[in-house]
């Protein structure tokens, strides 16, 4: 993917209690729709997570944002929305929602390489 390619992206937040909205960055989610390109990484540190709360299902959590994972790649296991096109499916994964995973406003931005730039996000931000 070459050239600059305008993108958005979100971060991928874990809220241990909701109603505190108290969060932790655990990923990145990248898309760029001139570039029909949607990424994702995540990471859940459990001991980090555990250390805002005691309760979280760290499984569940991992099975949930690997259902993100799923959609967002188009793989056909990932549901309907899986099947969505590109930005569709963006717009689905950072839409606002009250669970204990949320995304942050999608942010804009340039790049030469998207998949070098959710590394970057990711490195930086999470």
């Amino acid at each position: 993917m070459q050239g600059k390619h305008l993108f958005e992206y979100a971060v991928i937040r874990v809220l241990p209690k909701v109603e505190r909205e108290e969060f932790i960055n655990v990923g990145i989610i990248l898309f760029s729709k001139r570039a029909k390109y949607i990424g994702m990484k995540y990471n859940l540190d459990a001991e980090r997570l555990k250390l805002f709360s005691t309760e979280l299902d760290i499984d569940l959590l991992d099975e949930t944002l690997k259902s993100f994972e799923k959609i967002c790649l188009g793989h056909k296991d990932g549901g309907i929305i899986a099947e969505m096109d590109v930005p569709e499916r963006f717009r689905w994964l950072t839409a606002v929602r009250s669970s204990c995973i949320q995304t942050s406003r999608p942010h804009p931005g340039f790049a030469d390489n998207l998949e070098q730039e959710v590394e970057r996000l990711y490195e930086e931000l999470c």
